[in-house]
Parts: structure tokens; sequence; C-alpha cells
């Protein structure tokens, strides 16, 4: 496909010239060549891609006659995954309304935070989140949430969740233009201070994206996924849902990962495409009854957001033959890819992240800000149309986190002679458990709030499941009497679940340098020796 140049958020980026250009346009490119074809499901469920476009329209339709959603209004969705979460996703984009993403493992402190910094005006909660949306409300204000609407059937006592019935009803969509460059989404991000930061994601930025999977991973029309990923993640919005409705594909969900499911419907479903954080490969091939089902119709594994051994590379090359096998890097501010395996690659390139999608521009920076020699390790720089244009309604972030048009990953990398990029290292002691991207000094500010703990620093230890897993080491206030399940349920009643501390270590005194800075490198140091 060939690539050119255009200008979009004040950067001049490589694009691709042959494209849809919103998620609508897109929608409606797939529902004219494949009416008929599978689209999305879910248990017993099973839309078309003719049922999906009318469906989405109706939404879409009720969203902006009956509740006032309007251009740049934002909709919150706290939502496993579901066939009604994957329909928000095309109503929002119809009506250029922006779409909330949140993570359905956080607590009700960083929910109740995200709808009021975002002003999202509408809710739509599953039934099985109901109680964490009951005790946000109850201990929280969030005056810009006008309306919430309720997926399945719940105990709660409130009368102002609306049934999601309701947006189902037919309706006609309002005339509103939607440009390239509008916001689709806002996924917010782990913030360096603690406080979250809020993705601008673009229609611009997830066409590029899919298109980019497409090329380089050759999906089809009959490619099928089976998306266990939540979708309030780049990975399973734009990596699968996107991505398949793109192509023509079709999309498999789960509400959530459990092995033993998911190892059933790659089977029973004929899926071919599956793209999934490390640790959950690991658990389906440890899984006892994995050897039970056969796999034949798998030929494309993907995976990402953590380091895979080498021994598991291995394990699927045995399992799934014949199966590509792809690495893939990207984040939240890239909409996905930036970087993805090719279909053949050596060996010795084994430990790469990939190549780059063919418009993302990379380059390697030292400490001043000058470009690194080919092979030298420093922060990656990514440009191209998949960038967010910005975090929202953060001009702190925006001023730091961009540089000449390019984000600042915050990632310690190097691009050796033929092109393919590694990852080295973190920088801002980011934890990555399994996929979840974890800043220590978020969980240290919380272990900061208990009235018996003195100081604490939250490091990474390896762990063969999931990567990396959460270690702190705390101090203790003088005649305090703290146990490690304290600590944990402390954090755990204030952070999502996946940020509290697998390992707690006391401890009298922190290695600090003469400047008084806490020597991380010293405590990782501590932890192997233990």
């Amino acid at each position: 496909m060939k690539v050119v140049k255009e200008k979009h958020f004040n950067r001049l980026v490589n694009v691709y010239e042959q494209r849809p250009h919103t998620l609508t346009d897109m929608l409606k490119d797939t529902k004219e060549a494949f009416p008929d074809k599978e689209a999305l499901v879910a248990g017993d469920e099973r839309l078309t891609y003719t049922q999906l476009w009318d469906q989405a329209e109706r939404i879409a339709g009720n969203l902006s006659s009956l509740y006032g959603i309007q251009k740049g209004d934002r909709v919150a969705v706290l939502l496993a995954n579901s066939i009604e979460f994957a329909l928000l996703v095309f109503a929002c984009a119809r009506v250029g309304a922006i779409l909330v993403t949140l993570n359905t493992r956080l607590q009700e402190t960083e929910l109740a935070y995200m709808l009021n910094h975002s002003g999202a005006k509408l809710l739509v909660v599953d039934y099985e989140f109901v109680s964490k949306v009951e005790k946000l409300r109850d201990s929280f204000s969030i005056d810009a949430v006008q309306h919430f609407f309720l997926i399945g059937k719940s105990e709660t006592n409130r009368k102002d969740y609306f049934p999601f019935e309701i947006l189902q009803q037919k309706s006609e969509v309002p005339d509103i233009s939607v440009s390239q460059d509008d916001p689709l989404f806002i996924m917010y991000t782990s913030g360096t201070t603690g406080v979250p930061k809020g993705a601008i994601g673009s229609h611009l930025g997830a066409i590029h994206s899919v298109v980019s999977y497409n090329l380089v991973l050759k999906s089809a029309a009959h490619t099928r996924t089976l998306i266990a990923v939540p979708l309030f993640h780049v990975t399973g919005l734009i990596g699968q849902l996107l991505h398949m409705v793109y192509v023509g594909g079709t999309s498999v969900l789960v509400r959530r990962y459990k092995t033993e499911e998911y190892i059933r419907l790659v089977s029973e479903e004929n899926i071919t495409f599956l793209f999934n954080v490390p640790s959950i490969y690991v658990m389906m091939l440890s899984h006892p009854r994995f050897q039970e089902y056969t796999y034949y119709s798998v030929n494309c594994i993907a995976y990402g957001g953590a380091p895979m051994s080498e021994e598991t590379i291995a394990r699927l090359r045995r399992v799934f033959k014949g199966a590509y096998l792809h690495n893939a890097y990207g984040a939240t501010e890239t909409t996905s890819p930036t970087t993805i395996m090719p279909q053949e690659y050596a060996d010795s390139k084994l430990n790469s992240i990939g190549l780059p999608v063919p418009v993302a521009e990379l380059k390697i920076v030292d400490e001043a800000g000058m470009t690194c020699p080919t092979g030298e390790v420093g922060q990656l720089l990514i440009k191209g149309p998949m960038v967010i244009s910005g975090y929202w309604d953060n001009e702190e972030a925006n001023e730091t986190s961009f540089r000449d048009g390019y984000w600042c990953s915050g990632d310690l990398a190097r691009i050796d002679e033929d092109g393919f990029v590694y990852i080295m290292d973190r920088m801002k002691d980011m934890i990555n458990r399994g996929g979840e991207k974890i800043y220590s000094i978020e969980v240290e500010n919380t272990l900061y709030n208990h009235p018996n703990i003195l100081e604490a620093a939250v490091i990474g230890v390896p762990d063969h499941v999931y990567g990396e897993i959460l270690k702190a080491y705390v101090i203790a206030k003088a005649q305090a009497n703290l146990g490690e399940e304290e600590v944990k349920q402390f954090v755990r009643e204030r952070l999502a679940d996946y940020k509290v501390p697998a390992i707690v270590e006391f401890v009298t005194e922190l290695p600090r340098n003469p400047g008084g800075k806490v020597m991380k490198a010293k405590l990782k140091e501590m932890s192997k020796q233990r």
C-alpha cells in the first residue's frame, strides 16, 4: 500500500494513501462487501456485518435524539467484553462522541477521577459492576454524568438506571460530520506522578493501526480471532476487534480470560488468530486439558505487552505447527502497534520486538536528545499517524511527552543494522505485570498513606507467569504492629488488584545514594539474594 505524507495534529506524518477515514466509513465498506458474514460472536449470540451496522445505527440515533449526546461529548463504559461494548464503539464513532473506556479492575477512587476528569456525560455499566458504581456514587461526586445505563439485570435499588435496550429501539441518526482527526476514545494510562493520563485516540490513529496489522499479519476475511484481553485496552479494541472489522473477519468475544474456556473456544470456533500477553500462552500450555483439543486452524500468534521466554516460544512452535509468531510492541499512546515481527525472521532476532510498521518513524536519542548511532541504547521516540493527538486536559503531560512531533516512549531501546528494534529496559521504574503497566510511584504514594508506614519503595521482580510482579519494601513506624496481609489489603482497597504487591518485605532502612534518592537497582539486587 502506497505511503505518502500528510499533516495531522501539526505533525507531518506518513499515511496510507488508500484508507477509510473514519470508523463509520470502515464499517460501511465492510458491511457492503460482506453483508451476511459473521462479524461478532458472544456465547449463543451471533451478528452479521449488516446486523452490526443496523444496531450501531440505532444506538447512535438514540444517544443523539433521546439523550442529547453531541459531537465531542464523552460516553464512558464500564464493561466486560461483550457485543454491547462493540456496538457502543461504532455508535459513538457515528455521532462523533468520545468513548471513555474504563478498566473494570479499578477501584472507586480511580474511576471517580476518570469520570470527573473526562467530564463523561453518560455511563454504561455491566450488571456485575453495578455495586462498584453504587459505592462510587455514594462516596464521590460525579456530577457530569447525567445518564446511567445498565446492561443485564442487577439487584440495585436505584431507579435511575435505564435498561440498555432503550438504546436499541429503532431510530434515525442525524447528519453529523465526523473527520479523521476527531477524537475517537480516551484511554487512561498510569501517570508518573500517580495521576492517570487520558490518552486521546483518533479515527486517524485507529484506521492506520488496523491497516498496519493487516499488512504485516496478512489477515483477511477468513480470519477469526478470540478476544479475551479486555476491549478497554488497545490490544483487544484495536489489534483484534477493529482489525477484524477492517478485513471482514470474525471476532469471538469472551467476557474475560478463563483458560479452559479459552482453549475450548479456540478449537470449537476454528480460531485462526491469537493475540495475547505472554502469561496467557503460559497458562494455556500448562493447563491439564490443553492436550484434549486440536488447534489446526491457528495460523497466526501475536503477543506483546511483556517479554516472552524462549522456552514458551519454542513450545508454541511445537504445538501450533505452521503458525507464524509475531512479537508486537506499542502503547495506548500509539493506538497499539509501533513495531511487529514479520512472518519470517532469523532466530537471532528472537528477542526483538520487530520492525517498525510502514507508517512509523522511530529514532533512538540520548539524554541530550541527540540521535544515537545504530545499535546504541537510548530512549525510543515514535512518530506517525497512529500516535495520539495528546492527553485530555493535561498540558503538562502534553509539553513533556512530545518532542518535535515524536512521542517520548520512556523506554530504553536500540535498533540494529537490519532495522529490528529491541527494548532494553524501562525508564521511570515502570513495572510490567502480565501486560498491565504499573508505575511504582503510584503504589508507593498509596502505601505512604497508611498510618503505620514510615517509608516504602516498590520494584518489579521476575515471575515465570506474569513476567514481573510487585514487591514492596516497607519501613514500619516505631512500635507499629504491621503485617504483610494488612499492607496488601490497604492497597487492594484503594487501587486495582493488579497493583497490589505480591510480596511485602519489612526492612529497617532503604538504600539511598548521596543525594538521598532510593537506589532501586540495589533493591533488585537485594531481592535476588533472598
